[in-house]
């Protein structure tokens, strides 16, 4: 899981508007500072071993660093998100460079933030709405993925993605924060019958879930301490960065990489 994953880049990475909370368009981020984050990155999944396909990013897509939301990916199809307006312009950069790289790629028909809010766990699709993807997108992508796709609706706008509510740390194993999300989907969480990391709500406003982990190595943020000790407590390989820049756009590690695994092969 996780082992190939397609980046942007923070060149044009800037807050001209505010579709989440986290955003304030009297508060950008340093420029230099926000490159370094991404490098870092960047530099740890090829440290874990990553597979990293690179987009460059659009002058006019000052989110486009965030590749997780322009497309949801399973085998050889992908479907595309479907995302606020000020970020549609992202879209067909990233269904170009998929159709190119052999996806089929099918467009959303309702909103959908993509890999946002739709997290592989072995066969399973965690699946969020209620936020940025509208509730009709879950059967849609059971069918055009063929997998069997878990809703879960989180609270409020801090969890606007579930990428920020819920961290999949293994096919097993899954970190998530009680109190984003309702209370079936709680039910419907602890049912599974996987192993649960309950997440405190300070952390997880801090982006903790929001990370990266191919089963043996999780890339995280560096301010959740708490859950980088229970994660090395369970043996894993815990990379903390820092992510205060790409945090006044609302993302965090999770937010920029979308994953690739099972692509198609490469045409010669």
């Amino acid at each position: 899981m996780n082992s190939e994953l397609l980046v942007s880049d923070a060149s044009h990475f800037r807050v001209d508007y505010e579709i989440n909370p986290y955003m304030d368009t009297a508060v950008q981020p340093d420029a230099q500072a926000a490159l370094a984050e991404h490098r870092a990155i960047v530099a740890a999944h090829l440290a874990a071993g990553r597979t990293v396909e690179y987009l460059p990013s659009a002058p006019e897509c000052p989110d486009m660093v965030f590749t997780a939301n322009a497309a949801v990916v399973r085998g050889g199809r992908a479907v595309l998100g479907c995302p606020p307006p000020q970020r549609k312009a992202e879209i067909p950069y990233v269904q170009e460079w998929l159709a190119g790289r052999g996806f089929e790629v099918v467009e959303a028909p309702y909103p959908f933030s993509g890999q946002g809010d739709a997290l592989a766990c072995g066969d399973l699709l965690l699946t969020g709405y209620g936020q940025r993807t509208d509730e009709r997108m879950l059967p849609v992508l059971a069918r055009e993925l063929g997998c069997e796709v878990v809703p879960l609706r989180t609270l409020d706008s801090r969890w606007y993605d579930l990428d920020l509510a819920v961290g999949v740390i293994d096919a097993g194993t899954v970190a998530y924060c009680p109190q984003a999300l309702d209370a079936r989907s709680l039910r419907t969480l602890r049912g599974l019958g996987i192993e649960l990391i309950e997440v405190c709500l300070e952390e997880a406003r801090r982006f903790a879930l929001n990370l990266v982990s191919d089963g043996t190595t999780v890339t995280m943020a560096r301010e959740a301490p708490r859950l980088a000790a229970a994660l090395r407590d369970r043996g894993l390989k815990v990379v903390v960065l820092g992510t205060a820049e790409l945090a006044k756009g609302g993302g965090g590690i999770r937010c920029t990489a979308l994953t690739l695994d099972g692509a198609p092969a490469r045409q010669r």
